[in-house]
């Protein structure tokens, strides 16, 4: 299959949702109207179609949980759970290993493959100046295991992006810390181009919460239009934004085109206002590269977030 077509196979919609999440309890600075507690929930037959001994009300409040809740803010949902079993050090690569563990607490074992992988696996700083995006290998037990370095002391996000056989696409979040002298650093300006090396991308467009807001990310290398990036994993580009603060996870693939470039078109809604932080990851020349940038979103009225972050 040619790359164009590869893309197209992998292009599921215009639109990705945090979650589904639009409830103005989630919304930045807005009124919280109350949640269903997943602990309240019964985690273990619920959640297929089968239901088996689970009722109709149980199921609901299930559904009501991922509905209301962002992607990557909680460890646990709709029964499975993101279990760490060990944590890199700062500064020195070592194997990074967890499971997943489903409804029945057994580890996951069978999953569906999701542009290209079963697993994609998120590592970020809690202050968004660090992003790797890595795909784990798993043993036939269900632990997964990477190579994975931290580049400083501090707190790091983990979140597993992965869809279980006979259950929905899920995002589940955990804490790292990695140990010493921790220094936290400012959130990036706002900035509508970003320079990875020999290459700048520019972003067009503007995050508009609760509407499909169009993005479009043009890569050049030395000042000339790239016309021909390569398909990673599946498209021509990878996006993923983090919300300032609580780090609510959206990833977003592009829509489907027949070039290769300069442009990424992307189609994305966004929760509440506030400030996110984009990370696209493409691929030339046989390599992966990664541009970051920060990005407020604001009201259809343009009215802007109440909060601001200095350089």
């Amino acid at each position: 299959m040619n790359a164009a077509g590869r893309v197209g196979a992998y292009v599921l919609g215009l639109a990705v949702v945090f979650g589904g999440a639009l409830g103005a309890g989630r919304v930045v600075g807005g009124e919280p109207k109350p949640q269903v507690q997943a602990a309240a929930q019964p985690q273990g037959d619920g959640h297929g179609e089968d239901g088996h001994g689970a009722g109709q009300d149980e199921a609901a409040g299930q559904q009501q949980v991922k509905s209301d809740t962002p992607g990557g803010l909680q460890v646990s949902q709709d029964g499975y759970s993101l279990n760490l079993l060990t944590t890199p050090v700062a500064g020195q690569p070592a194997d990074l290993t967890f499971r997943i563990t489903g409804p029945d607490l057994k580890p996951v074992t069978a999953y569906k493959v999701e542009h290209d992988k079963k697993m994609h696996f998120i590592v970020v700083s809690r202050d968004l100046t660090s992003f790797q995006h890595v795909h784990p290998e798993m043993a036939a037990d269900g632990t997964w295991k990477v190579r994975l370095g931290l580049p400083a002391a501090g707190a790091y996000r983990a979140f597993a992006d992965f869809a279980p056989e006979g259950g929905a696409k899920l995002t589940l979040g955990a804490d790292l810390q990695a140990a010493g002298d921790y220094r936290p650093q400012p959130l990036p300006h706002v900035s509508r181009s970003a320079t990875v090396g020999d290459y700048t991308v520019n972003l067009a467009g503007n995050l508009v919460p609760g509407q499909s807001s169009k993005l479009t990310l043009t890569v050049s290398k030395d000042g000339r239009p790239v016309t021909d990036l390569q398909p990673y994993l599946g498209a021509y580009g990878h996006l993923v934004a983090l919300r300032a603060g609580d780090l609510a996870y959206l990833h977003v693939h592009p829509e489907e085109s027949e070039q290769a470039g300069p442009e990424i078109t992307f189609y994305a809604e966004v929760p509440s206002t506030g400030t996110y932080r984009l990370f696209l990851d493409f691929q030339h020349d046989d390599q992966v590269r990664t541009a970051s940038f920060t990005v407020p979103a604001t009201l259809a009225d343009g009215h802007a977030p109440s909060a601001t972050h200095s350089h």
